[in-house]
């Protein structure tokens, strides 16, 4: 992907993001149960599966700070961009945003793209640039990451960009807060946290 920086709310977006092409999927009960070790590994269903912070956890394995490199932010109006059906409870007009999040010396180690009520998003990201997460506790937000999916699935873009091989593991969530969904998070993480969490599978 040609990464562009698209803040013209008023225009419609044509970019594409990176959707897994997937090779096993599971919804909210293979996600509530967990997944059998000889799949996923207990390090790495931690990661995915657990609902707490990404961008604290890759700190917290790395050593390092988690940094983001804003590559997409567009207006996508109505449109449903081929997002997880709980698009649908993102109010229109809806933006996206796309990232990767990495390390202060520069490994890439997940990438995210959301979906945000346009109107909304100024609200909650005055800094576009930080993680979400980061975003978030400085105003104090009281979160709930509700995870509706996950998948394993392949993308030679990521696999460019990551700089590994295929394929991906990833997931997609809805965030609520004061019980209403404020937005939609579909992330993909690199095989290179096998360094810190060992063996996917």
């Amino acid at each position: 992907m040609t990464a562009i920086l698209n803040s013209d709310n008023n225009t419609t977006s044509t970019h594409q993001w990176h959707a897994l092409d997937i090779i096993w999927e599971g919804g909210e009960e293979q996600v509530k149960q967990g997944l059998p070790h000889h799949q996923l590994s207990p390090a790495w269903q931690i990661l995915l599966l657990g609902d707490g912070s990404p961008t604290r956890h890759l700190k917290l394995l790395t050593t390092e700070n988690t940094e983001v490199d804003l590559i997409d932010l567009s207006s996508i109006d109505k449109n449903k961009d081929g997002a997880p059906a709980q698009i649908e409870s993102v109010l229109e007009p809806r933006l996206r945003r796309q990232v990767w999040l990495r390390t202060a010396s520069g490994q890439r180690l997940a990438y995210a793209a959301s979906w945000w009520n346009a109107n909304h998003i100024d609200k909650y990201l005055e800094n576009r640039s930080l993680p979400i997460w980061e975003s978030l506790s400085q105003l104090y937000t009281g979160l709930y990451r509700d995870i509706q999916g996950i998948y394993h699935g392949n993308s030679s873009a990521l696999e460019e960009a990551f700089g590994e091989k295929g394929p991906f593991w990833g997931r997609h969530y809805l965030f609520w807060h004061d019980r209403k969904p404020l937005t939609l998070i579909y992330e993909v993480f690199s095989p290179y946290l096998r360094k810190y969490l060992g063996p996917i599978s």
